[in-house]
């Protein structure tokens, strides 16, 4: 048998091991790389790195300063500033309720608080602000909800349901929760007060002590309004609001895009609100350094901030309180007499005729249906009212500028005026009184028929009219003695640097058929159409008290500065008188309307409507006035019941010689003719008088009295 050798076949070369080798190379190689690298990161630029880790961010934090202060004219501290020890917190970037939470617990344990409006959705924050009670909350939410993507929906859900499953929090946990509130409540970077008012200096102590307990807690000083001569003008200041408030609501847009923060304290009505960019000062800058946990790790004061600047008043708060005291008694007098249950109220303004400043205003308000009296220091510049005879001076001064009568010759027939399906138009005295007037006659004893008969004159009816029958006037009647009377301000704004002033709806021209309303034109030129602001009726008396330049009412006088030590710093603003407009009348013109002003007083004729004041030397000049007027019984309801009423007046200027106050008064919708506004005006008068020291003249003689 011959046997065959099998050749053996040849075993192929493995790569394994080339592979591995490779591979470990490669490993190699980015190992020493790494090393390298991690060499260069500690060796050459550790240090770099390490300050990286360990930087700051910094962020610019203000805070809110004391206001201006508010003085009377004779440097009376009217409204000031209380200092108080409070309590701040600083919130952080990006700090969590949790974090809130413990802060809130430890500064609970130095301090007291009110519990005061603490909802149950308060309570649900604080308690979902530990992590463990949130998961447990969230793990009974449905599970839809819990695998929610929007954590805005699923927090509400847990609100709710944590709502309805609190714990019995006792006393001093609420205080905690408040605490909580007002952190949670504090948007990033801003300071709130936690608490501001009553804060003891032991809680002052125990919270210094502890401030590394607590991030972004602080001690803190804030500020409240006070009144060191009472509140008595406080119709006129105005109010600040508080840090909770914060801004008003209806301008918050507009305050937020000026800087202002959302719980600024800011004026809110009045002086306050009038002067806020004057009064708020310059607020606090705090450079805070924030770690790289977003926690506040320090605080540096780069400007501690500047008060506001000061306001100084035009007003004596002396004379202020004699007038406004004049006014409640006289109309607590007339609503003791069963003469002013309809009555809105009375007012009284006073202001100087040679620079226009505000010396006195003041108000009181009556509600009808209530019976409640209440200041309305400023219803002298924000209502309006029908005030009567007050406005013949003006007229008087506006024909002579038409030229129907002149200084020599202005004696008027004394007849009324008979108009087709009108009641007969006369004075409030018989017909027949009088068979004529000159223009100094017609002021001092009111006579109405004169100044129809010059509107008449005016507006070209005089060759035309026929007793009984239809009056034709020129249609530019109404424009001609309007235009006149806003000579003296009647009828526009006085620019008076308060608030709110309102200037009145004149009445139609028109009737309801589009024909010239006649009637209504000849009861305008004895003011008994269109409506007034008191303020407009002041500026009009100090326009013929300093011979024709109407002047911008003014109640700021200066602005001044407070020296760190709290003592007056300098003035840096003062008010310039402004003179507004000339009346269009000649010297000779306005002395003869002075003297029929003069004789409204001291005529001795036995329809003088102003002899109550005849007493008051120095003399004073001035008119009174009467309007029929309408109340309703109910003024909410227009259905109600009209009742006819009278609407007293008055406005003067004094001493008569050399005027340095002009007065205005008004108290609308009596039902009885009084002396009401007579008496609120001689009191003004002779309190101006005494608080100014203005003495009597010797051998004053009121016949031979010459106010030229």
């Amino acid at each position: 048998m011959k046997y065959i050798r099998t050749p053996k076949p040849k075993r192929e070369r493995s790569h394994i091991p080339f592979r591995l080798n490779l591979l470990f190379f490669f490993v190699f190689v980015l190992l020493a790389a790494l090393v390298a690298q991690l060499a260069y990161l500690q060796i050459m630029n550790g240090e770099r790195f390490k300050a990286d880790v360990d930087s700051t961010g910094s962020a610019v934090v203000t805070g809110s300063v004391p206001r201006g202060q508010i003085y009377d004219s004779q440097g009376r501290e009217l409204v000031a500033n209380q200092a108080n020890s409070a309590i701040v917190y600083t919130k952080g970037l990006g700090v969590t309720a949790k974090q809130m939470r413990k802060t809130a617990d430890t500064l609970a344990k130095y301090i007291t608080v009110p519990v005061e409006n603490l909802s149950k959705g308060d309570m649900a924050d604080y308690y979902l602000a530990d992590e463990a009670v949130t998961k447990a909350v969230l793990a009974k939410l449905p599970l839809s909800m819990q695998k929610s993507t929007d954590t805005s929906a699923q927090y509400k859900a847990a609100r709710a349901y944590a709502e309805k499953h609190l714990p019995a929090y006792s006393d001093h946990e609420q205080e905690a929760i408040m605490i909580f509130k007002k952190l949670n409540g504090a948007s990033q970077l801003t300071t709130v007060y936690v608490k501001d008012a009553d804060v003891t200096e032991a809680e002052v102590a125990s919270v210094g002590e502890n401030l590394t307990k607590m991030p972004g807690i602080n001690l803190g000083t804030n500020w409240s309004r006070t009144y060191p001569n009472g509140t008595s003008m406080s119709g006129i200041i105005g109010t600040v609001s508080t840090e909770k408030a914060g801004l008003p609501e209806e301008s918050v847009n507009a305050y937020l895009a000026n800087g202002y923060a959302r719980n600024d304290r800011v004026g809110t009505s009045y002086l306050e609100k009038a002067y806020e960019n004057i009064l708020k000062g310059a607020k606090s800058r705090t450079q805070v350094e924030i770690g790289n946990s977003n926690n506040i790790v320090n605080q540096i004061v780069d400007f501690k901030g500047a008060q506001g600047d000061n306001l100084n008043l035009t007003i004596d708060s002396a004379y202020q309180a004699k007038v406004q005291e004049t006014v409640t008694n006289v109309f607590n007098q007339a609503l003791a007499n069963g003469h002013a249950s309809l009555s809105d109220g009375a007012y009284a303004v006073a202001i100087n005729p040679k620079t226009g400043a505000l010396l006195a205003i003041a108000g009181r308000q009556h509600n009808v249906k209530t019976g409640q009296v209440t200041d309305d220091a400023l219803g002298p510049i924000n209502r309006t009212f029908v005030m009567g005879s007050i406005a013949k001076p003006a007229m008087v001064l506006g024909a002579l500028q038409d030229g129907v009568i002149t200084t020599t010759n202005n004696t008027q027939a004394d007849t009324a005026i008979y108009l087709r399906g009108t009641p007969v138009k006369k004075s409030d005295y018989p017909l027949g009184t009088f068979a004529s007037l000159t223009a100094v006659q017609a002021l001092e004893r009111s006579s109405n028929m004169y100044m129809m008969w010059l509107a008449i004159k005016e507006g070209g009816g005089e060759n035309t009219y026929v007793p009984g029958q239809s009056l034709r006037l020129n249609e530019n009647i109404f424009t001609k003695m309007r235009g006149y009377f806003n000579q003296f301000g009647l009828g526009v704004k006085t620019g008076i640097d308060l608030p709110g002033e309102v200037l009145g709806v004149p009445g139609a021209e028109h009737n309801e058929y589009g024909q010239l309303a006649v009637g209504s034109a000849l009861d305008m030129s004895y003011g008994n159409y269109d409506p007034y602001t008191l303020i407009q009726e002041a500026q009009y008396a100090a326009t013929v008290a300093n011979n024709g330049y109407r002047m911008k009412p003014y109640v700021v006088q200066s602005i001044s500065k407070t020296l760190s030590d709290g003592s007056a710093g300098p003035v840096v603003q003062t008010t310039t008188p402004t003179v507004l407009s000339k009346i269009k009348n000649s010297q000779d013109q306005i002395d003869l309307v002075k003297l029929g002003m003069w004789q409204v007083i001291h005529g001795t004729s036995g329809w003088s409507t102003g002899r109550a004041l005849s007493t008051l030397n120095p003399g004073v000049a001035g008119k009174t006035g009467t309007a029929e007027s309408f109340a309703r019984v109910d003024p909410d309801d227009s259905t109600s019941t009209q009742v006819e009423t009278i609407t007293q007046s008055f406005i003067g200027f004094a001493p008569a010689k050399d005027p340095q106050v002009a007065i205005a008064v008004v108290v609308p919708n009596l039902s009885k003719m009084t002396d009401y506004a007579k008496d609120i005006a001689k009191q003004m008068f002779q309190d101006y008088y005494t608080i100014n020291d203005i003495q009597p003249e010797a051998g004053y003689n009121a016949d031979a009295y010459n106010i030229n």
